[in-house]
């Protein structure tokens, strides 16, 4: 929050004056009048109406070479390569009226992927779906309203942080966010596993692998979402943008034609004295894409290799996801995750995983005297539906994916993180991620990444 010398020196005048009163009345017995104005030395200062946050991070990796026994258009480089990834991000906060606030977020991203940003259906790199330009880019990636109704009952209190001001609420409400921001923001909250600035890098952890959210190529839409959080479940429903075309840049602004619907039910509980919490997730997604099975009929029909841009038309695709979140210890957390979807259509707006089971926890440095600190493991197994892998061992190029053939095998995710924290602000963390059967491609890999994570906050 911003205050200004002034601002800060006329309250102490104010409250020594208060101070003189409330002696000099004591001295003239006065007792009701000295009560009266240590009730007002006590009250809380007005809240300023402006808050401003920041963050930047970078993230550098390298690829060993490996081995392959083909490549298509769309595969992981087999050679040794580098890759990095630069963003900054502000959160400019303006408190409304009651129970309202607004927040602007311009962002910067720089980057360059490994191979183009293909190859891996748990890409290396969370941060670089937001740029993939050798230039920095500026842009938008958040203007949205949050508006929150108090039903009454025990109140709990909300620490200022990115795009939330500090201040007490019921915990029974109603919120209301509407305007510019990521799906991510409001569904699929993992305090363990799903921030690549601060946590797991690789896609496979940043939500559901099958979870195909609606979002532009960055990360971010435009939306609706409404929250009922009670004592000890809540539940959240959302409607989104979809991109134009499959993870492009610019938003399909016919809502009621083409959007991404989202369901989500949460319940909390205690284990053994340990929070925990499960969740329930549904979406549906209408937009026009190109079913796999069209594709290859297609393809056969005319003794070509199958290209969904060649049949795409109006299409829904389904999905569904469960998380469970649990504390264990103070210091240790653990979550897993298990989603699916139809997998019947090209992926619009996430990455290629039709089916995914994941699992990791975060321990956190008391137990070495760094209370910091923290050491997340991660692992994932990523899947694609039958109509997908036939598509891709006909020779079909997906958003992401392409060979150019396939022995299919599960791909499979293990990342390793070590998170110092030196100061409060600022944090190093190196990196290992291990991939089998990159692409779910048996012939391929397996795939080593090593990188270090510098990340800064205010």
């Amino acid at each position: 929050m911003l205050f200004s010398p002034l601002a800060a020196a006329y309250p102490r005048a104010r409250r020594r004056f208060r101070r003189a009163l409330a002696a000099l009345a004591c001295c003239a017995c006065l007792p009701a009048t000295a009560q009266q104005a240590t009730a007002a030395d006590d009250a809380p200062e007005t809240e300023s109406p402006f808050a401003f946050h920041g963050q930047s991070t970078y993230i550098w990796q390298r690829k060993p070479a490996f081995g392959a026994a083909y490549s298509g258009p769309n595969s992981l480089g087999t050679e040794r390569a580098k890759s990095y990834s630069f963003t900054a991000t502000l959160d400019l906060g303006l408190r409304l009226w009651q129970g309202a606030e607004f927040h602007f977020n311009p962002e910067v991203a720089q980057g360059v992927p490994f191979s183009g940003l293909h190859g891996v259906g748990g890409l290396s790199n969370g941060e670089l779906a937001k740029g993939a330009s050798t230039s920095p880019v500026f842009y938008r990636a958040r203007a949205f309203i949050r508006q929150s109704w108090g039903l009454g009952g025990p109140t709990e209190t909300l620490e200022a942080d990115f795009n939330q001001f500090a201040r007490t609420v019921d915990q029974r409400r109603v919120v209301l966010t509407a305007g510019n921001f990521g799906v991510l923001d409001v569904f699929d909250q993992n305090e363990f596993g799903s921030d690549p600035r601060t946590q797991f890098m690789n896609w496979s952890f940043l939500t559901h692998g099958a979870f195909d959210y609606a979002a532009d190529s960055r990360g971010y839409t435009w939306g609706v979402s409404l929250e009922y959080i009670g004592d000890g479940w809540s539940a959240r429903i959302g409607r989104f943008l979809q991109p134009l075309e499959s993870n492009g840049l610019e938003l399909d602004t016919r809502m009621f034609e083409h959007y991404g619907d989202i369901i989500e039910l949460e319940k909390r509980y205690q284990l053994a004295g340990r929070p925990g919490t499960a969740r329930l997730l549904l979406f549906r997604n209408k937009a026009r894409m190109g079913e796999f099975s069209d594709a290859i009929q297609f393809g056969i029909a005319n003794n070509t290799t199958p290209d969904l841009a060649d049949v795409r038309r109006e299409h829904a695709k389904t999905g569904v996801g469960v998380t469970l979140l649990q504390q264990v210890t103070d210091s240790l957390g653990v979550f897993a995750r298990a989603s699916l979807s139809d997998d019947k259509t090209e992926t619009y707006a996430f990455t290629e995983i039709g089916r995914q089971v994941s699992a990791g926890g975060v321990l956190k440095g008391d137990a070495w005297g760094r209370s910091r600190d923290a050491l997340g493991v991660a692992v994932a197994i990523n899947m694609l539906g039958s109509q997908h892998r036939n598509y891709l061992a006909a020779g079909g190029q997906g958003a992401f994916l392409g060979d150019g053939a396939l022995r299919y095998g599960p791909e499979q995710i293990l990342e390793i993180y070590y998170s110092f924290q030196p100061v409060k602000y600022l944090s190093i963390s190196p990196d290992f991620q291990f991939v089998r059967n990159p692409g779910y491609n048996r012939d391929r890999g397996p795939v080593k990444f090593y990188g270090v994570r510098f990340h800064g906050e205010f």
